[in-house]
């Protein structure tokens, strides 16, 4: 008998009837697996809490203890493990009890252990792949830095997550974000941990590009295909093959050109301008946008049959105001980057200067923020970057809200300021959310999201 890829896991086996006990724990040695067996209910409960079991095998008909509390009992102990109940009594509604206790399968007796050997090998391959996802939700949770993309806040684990979801597909990807929030950064990551990671990734701002070379860059044309024409050239999707192709700005694209955008995404084919030929194509489209498709699609920018087809996972990235738990990250970032690339000895940054980043509005998302730490790495008078090494204080950061100028007490946390700056502006707006959501530049459920995080009581201001 073969032995199993899962061999040296360990396997518990409840049944009080030893010619099954034996026989099961027989076979199951056979394939390579390590073997425990309980007679009863009380010793498979000993023998579970105090073992590494990967898997159990559980008659329902116990003598002392019935199947489906020793199962609640084993999944409530340790979810991980995954149990395979067999019955010689076997009914839907036992079954379906079964499952809805976590029994990954229900077997009837008699069965043939030919049966039952692919079930164990499924079993604990479920198993092995729940565990690896709740590593890696483990290792993302924690990461404050994703293929070059710095944060740890809430909202970019969840990208980190779904770029490792995606990355190993062929499917569609398009990054909708502001300008400076870093689309190309997470394109870069899509496709460097893609299987073309090896294959060329080539990039093309639609909106940089001239209206009337844009098709012949893309699809490339031949000899006289019009004006200036002098010699075939490739385009740029030939020149993708077998790797990846980003569309940034994809809203810019001219709307007439979209088409044929559509028709070689549905047909992998395409053809140079002034050919009759058509070629085949295989490139991965990752596309992005500083528009709200929505608003692209409605303006006539966009063709909404082209969205879909280029939308089939769609990234959100989070604007730098929404993400303020990330700025004092960015910053070690940045002011490591390039006080070694100036050979400037710069420590740090101080309070009250990581006071004024924090209450600048940020515009210009994570880009403005490189910007401002380069310029105060290469002005800063001291060891450390001071508010006067800044390029805006608290009170002109932004024009958009005046209002949102103050003096926030010092020796202060960044989640101390946040909550802060959250609390003094709900009472400029007599407790309106709407009104504050505006003024911080934060959309009003992240306001309620922020509210319910620092416990902010609103009893001394009017309700909204």
């Amino acid at each position: 008998m073969s032995k199993s890829k899962y061999q040296d896991m360990r396997i518990l086996v409840v049944d009080d009837e030893p010619m099954m006990s034996d026989s099961l724990r027989q076979h199951l040695v056979e394939e390579g697996y390590a073997v425990d067996t309980a007679a009863s209910g009380a010793e498979a409960i000993d023998l579970f809490d105090g073992g590494a079991h990967h898997l159990v095998i559980c008659d329902l008909q116990l003598p002392d203890m019935d199947g489906l509390t020793l199962l609640r009992h084993m999944k409530d102990a340790k979810p991980n493990t995954e149990v395979i109940v067999v019955t010689g009594y076997g009914s839907v509604q036992t079954a379906v009890e079964a499952t809805k206790a976590g029994a990954f399968y229900f077997v009837e007796k008699p069965f043939d252990f030919e049966e039952l050997s692919p079930l164990v090998e499924k079993a604990l391959e479920r198993r092995e792949l729940m565990a690896e996802t709740a590593n890696m939700r483990r290792q993302l949770s924690t990461r404050a830095e994703y293929f070059n993309i710095i944060g740890s806040s809430k909202e970019m684990q969840t990208i980190y997550e779904t770029i490792e979801s995606v990355a190993k597909s062929d499917a569609n990807v398009l990054i909708v974000g502001e300008s400076g929030t870093g689309k190309e950064l997470i394109a870069n990551a899509i496709h460097y941990n893609s299987l073309r990671a090896k294959k060329p990734f080539i990039k093309v701002n639609c909106a940089a590009l001239p209206k009337e070379l844009i098709e012949s860059e893309l699809f490339g044309h031949t000899k006289g295909a019009f004006t200036g024409a002098h010699a075939d050239k490739e385009g740029l999707v030939q020149h993708a093959a077998g790797g990846s192709l980003m569309l940034d700005e994809i809203a810019e694209m001219p709307i007439e050109l979209q088409p044929k955008l559509l028709r070689v995404l549905q047909e992998r084919t395409c053809r140079k301008i002034g050919s009759e030929k058509s070629y085949p194509v295989d490139f991965r489209l990752i596309t992005s946008t500083n528009r709200l498709p929505a608003d692209a699609i409605r303006d006539g920018l966009l063709r909404d049959d082209l969205f879909y087809r280029i939308s089939t996972i769609t990234i959100h990235v989070p604007p730098l105001r929404e993400r303020m738990e990330d700025i004092q990250l960015l910053t070690d970032h940045f002011l490591n980057q390039y006080s070694e690339k100036y050979d400037r000895p710069i420590a740090g940054v101080s309070q009250s200067a990581y006071q004024r980043l924090f209450a600048h509005p940020w515009p210009g998302n994570v880009r403005e923020l490189q910007n401002v730490i380069e310029r105060a790495v290469l002005l800063a008078k001291g060891e450390r970057i001071e508010p006067v090494d800044l390029p805006f204080d608290n009170g002109s950061a932004s024009a958009a809200a005046p209002s949102l100028s103050w003096d926030v007490p010092p020796n202060m946390t960044l989640e101390d300021i946040e909550k802060f700056v959250i609390e003094r502006t709900l009472q400029r707006t007599g407790g309106n959310k709407q009104k504050a959501a505006n003024m911080l530049g934060i959309y009003r459920p992240r306001l309620y999201s922020k509210i319910k995080k620092y416990k902010i009581g609103l009893e001394a201001v009017s309700q909204n």
